[in-house]
């Protein structure tokens, strides 16, 4: 079977479906990835053939950069700049996506839930497609924007809505998901880190309470210039507890930040999942990665939702109990540090992170969801083929 995985050009949206290429790899199967030009080499890092499906794309950075700096009432319309920008980014990727289709001829497509050039070209071909469905969040702001960008080429298959995947593959505890994702076929979240070497302290604890710091590969290169600052704050109001932090940011930001006090005991690339299991704590943006492999890891943590679905997924790890959720007009050095505190010295916070851990282990691995790929069978509103397979 060849499989075809396309995906917006970032990586928190690219490495939840490495995991998922890799079982298909492992079990005898073809795949390809298709995303922009520019992200190629960041997925070829991740060992899975990668193809351009089109140039790089130059709005999704400044939607990226509104969103991140956008003030807390505005997070709604910073969703909606971040939705039509996706949109728009798929449509510039949907020619280059039929072209790879075309000449390698897929037999499925999978695609992260924010990519819909995709599911439209396996509409035209007549394929069944599986949607990735990262975040506890429904986005249909999202599907919203892409059938409105899409509208002529959707017309011409005679739609006027996206089809329904054939699998939607979810790996959040069902404890946690919506009622409209209930029914998703669940999926044990496997981190992916790309190229992220693991340093050898990493499996040690440290002499006080080890707290990783992270924020995302969005929000640190878009939104918080002034992060260097605040971690220097979060150091000095951490320090009366010999707090240790890990800075879990991208090398290249880190460069440009002046020198960090000597209680950050490393900031730079890390490989989360080998990280976290020796760390106490995580201070986090809500980021799909993050949150599920912290908790994956059994870690409570201290979440300062910045935009889109983070606040949704915030939402849900404080409500079961395994996170205490600062809102972004009061996430301060100083309020940060006492939430540390307090899911340091609650153990009722680890010990419902270590109750979700338990439920995700249950899940099916990747490569026991390879059988659910191999024999998917068409969606609920997708024909087996098309009249017109010319319309994309």
């Amino acid at each position: 079977m060849r499989a075809l995985f396309t995906t917006a050009p970032l990586a928190g949206h690219l490495l939840p479906l490495v995991p998922i290429a890799w079982a298909l790899r492992a079990a005898g199967h073809e795949v390809l990835v298709a995303t922009r030009e520019d992200f190629v080499p960041v997925a070829l890092r991740s060992g899975l053939p990668s193809a351009s499906c089109g140039p790089p794309a130059a709005d999704l950075a400044g939607a990226a950069e509104a969103g991140a700096l956008a003030r807390p009432r505005g997070a709604a319309e910073a969703r909606g700049v971040l939705s039509g920008a996706l949109a728009r980014v798929a449509r510039g990727s949907l020619a280059g996506v039929r072209r790879l289709a075309d000449v390698w001829r897929p037999d499925l497509i999978v695609s992260e839930r924010a990519e819909f050039a995709g599911p439209l070209v396996a509409a035209a071909l007549g394929v069944p497609w599986i949607r990735y469905h990262w975040s506890v969040s429904s986005l249909e702001e999202y599907r919203r924007a892409a059938e409105a960008e899409f509208a002529p080429e959707l017309a011409a298959l005679g739609l006027d809505r996206f089809p329904e995947a054939a699998r939607v593959l979810d790996p959040w505890p069902v404890s946690l998901r919506r009622p409209d994702a209930v029914a998703h076929d669940g999926v044990r979240h496997v981190p992916a880190h790309g190229d992220a070497p693991v340093p050898d302290w990493a499996f040690t604890r440290g002499r006080g309470p080890r707290i990783c710091v992270t924020l995302g590969t969005m929000l640190p290169r878009y939104g918080a210039a002034g992060m260097a600052d605040f971690l220097t704050e979060l150091v000095a109001e951490t320090r009366g507890g010999d707090c240790e932090l890990l800075v879990a940011v991208d090398d290249d930001v880190v460069a440009r930040w002046p020198p960090l006090p000597s209680a950050v005991r490393y900031a730079g690339r890390l490989p989360l999942a080998e990280v976290l299991p020796a760390c106490d704590a995580v201070v986090h943006h809500g980021g799909q990665g993050t949150s599920l492999t912290a908790l994956a890891a059994g870690r409570p943590q201290v979440v300062m939702a910045r935009l889109d679905d983070q606040f949704d997924n915030a939402r849900a790890l404080a409500a079961a109990g395994a996170a205490l959720l600062v809102p972004p007009s009061r996430a301060t050095p100083a309020a940060v540090a006492a939430g540390c505190a307090e899911v340091l010295e609650n153990a009722l916070y680890a010990k419902a992170a270590a109750g979700l851990a338990e439920e995700m282990a249950l899940l099916p691995s990747p490569s026991a969801a390879v059988g659910l790929l191999e024999h998917p069978g068409p969606g609920p509103d997708m024909p087996r083929s098309y009249p017109n397979e010319d319309a994309v």
